[in-house]
């Protein structure tokens, strides 16, 4: 029996409560077009959704969020940065830190209606110290609504990616969704996944019949798989990318993002810099292979690892991630092969 603790306002009371300015609005509409245009082949740039595997404290994600804006005034002509600043932790086993979502204190007790608020000041002070939107993951989808006039990008996560809403709510997104591939790295399952993203859809979402239009920008995130006996199978070499190009048949906008992390590195953080060069490597040597790859997803933070209690400032409570010498480094040599 679930027991109520208390009412969390509607996402309009939030948004009145911490509203976007015009010169905000307007980074963010030029923001949203630029990835649209990486995502339509209309760019040349590469997408590059880069950030710490979860934003648990607001001080250090603003750390290095805004040496991701300066590191932007680089490499901007070759590459679209955009910062994860993710807010929703998903657990294998449900249990554990799930998320400034629904944790705004790592340490301490739920409090959904104080996440909402730490959420939308973190993102407002981001885009004000960096000039740069943010990515997030689409855990639960009836929450995108108190984020999605702050986010120019929306990931559905591998556990997440064959479920009915998930996909619905996808389709009505304005800005690109990326889709990852299941858990078991089925990608028929994921080619699924995008068709009904695209498609427009008829559906209840938070006590209303709505509709959509589909969303054209809907796409592919490959992160490698998991099988029976619980081996990480990676997808993100040439044969892989090319099959899935092949199904993309008949869809808006092909087009493919390579997560460096999850089970193509088998969490492995440093190998995210040669599982990027191999990419940028095959991008060289096959131009459909290139015209297809459009970006990198990348876990880093201030300081390289991950920790069990938020002791060392920057560094990850949940999966490991590169450190910022190597962030810096890895960006301006993906810059250059552009």
């Amino acid at each position: 029996m679930l027991e109520k603790q208390y009412f969390i306002p509607e996402p309009e009371e939030f948004i009145a409560e911490t509203p976007m300015t015009t010169t905000l609005k307007e980074i963010k509409k030029s923001r949203d077009e630029e990835i649209r245009d990486v995502i339509a082949g209309r760019s040349e740039k590469m997408l590059v959704i880069i950030g710490p595997c979860s934003a648990h404290e607001p001080a250090p994600t603003l750390e290095y969020i805004s040496r991701l804006g300066k590191l932007n005034e680089r490499v901007k002509e070759k590459l679209v940065i955009v910062p994860r600043i993710y807010t929703n932790k998903p657990r294998t086993k449900g249990v554990g830190y799930k998320g400034m979502f629904l944790q705004p204190d790592p340490e301490g007790a739920a409090d959904i209606a104080r996440g909402i608020r730490s959420i939308r000041s973190l993102h407002l002070a981001a885009m004000n110290e960096s000039g740069l939107t943010a990515a997030d993951e689409m855990l639960y989808p009836e929450n995108t609504a108190y984020v999605e006039d702050l986010l120019s990008y929306h990931a559905v996560g591998a556990r997440s990616v064959e479920d009915q809403l998930h996909r619905q709510v996808a389709s009505g997104i304005d800005t690109p969704v990326g889709l990852k591939n299941p858990m078991s790295g089925n990608i028929i399952a994921l080619v699924n996944s995008i068709f009904a993203a695209q498609s427009p859809q008829v559906f209840k979402y938070r006590n209303y019949q709505v509709s959509s239009g589909g969303n054209p920008y809907a796409h592919a995130i490959l992160r490698g798989g998991v099988d029976g006996a619980g081996r990480d199978v990676p997808n993100f070499h040439y044969e892989t990318v090319m099959q899935l190009a092949e199904m993309y048949q008949g869809l808006e906008n092909p087009a493919i993002v390579i997560d460096c992390n999850h089970s193509n590195s088998a969490k492995q953080f440093k190998q995210q810099i040669r599982i990027a060069e191999e990419v940028m490597q095959n991008r060289r040597f096959d131009s459909n292979f290139k015209k297809i790859v459009k970006g990198f997803m990348i876990e880093s933070f201030l300081v390289e690892g991950s920790q069990k209690h938020d002791e060392i400032f920057g560094k990850s409570i949940t999966d490991p991630c590169l450190g910022w010498e190597d962030t810096e480094k890895l960006l301006l040599d993906l810059a250059e092969q552009v």
